[in-house]
């Protein structure tokens, strides 16, 4: 079972505060875990082949491409807002 110590220092790193009750509680169920990871090491895989996508699903997406316009102009002609011959947009600081 994982200490109380280790359980702090997982918190610690992930920026997480934890009470008393918080720790006895996470010390049970990050053991569990833990000991379930280690049961699943013991299994044997070999002979089984990788698998990294389960449901048969494609990918449906479009190439991403550019598409080039004609001129400068043109492409500035389709902003809302042109101010010195760039895109005007709202500041974001």
């Amino acid at each position: 079972m994982l200490s109380k110590e280790e359980v702090l220092r997982i918190a610690k790193l992930a920026r997480i505060e934890l009470g008393e009750a918080d720790v006895e509680k996470f010390q049970k169920n990050l053991s569990t875990v833990l000991e379930y990871v280690e049961a699943l090491k013991s299994v044997d895989t070999s002979g089984l082949e990788e698998v990294s996508q389960v449901t048969g699903l494609i990918n449906v997406q479009r190439e991403d491409r550019a598409i080039l316009a004609q001129n400068r102009e043109e492409i500035l002609g389709q902003a809302p807002e042109i101010k010195d011959g760039y895109f005007k947009v709202k500041a974001i600081l």
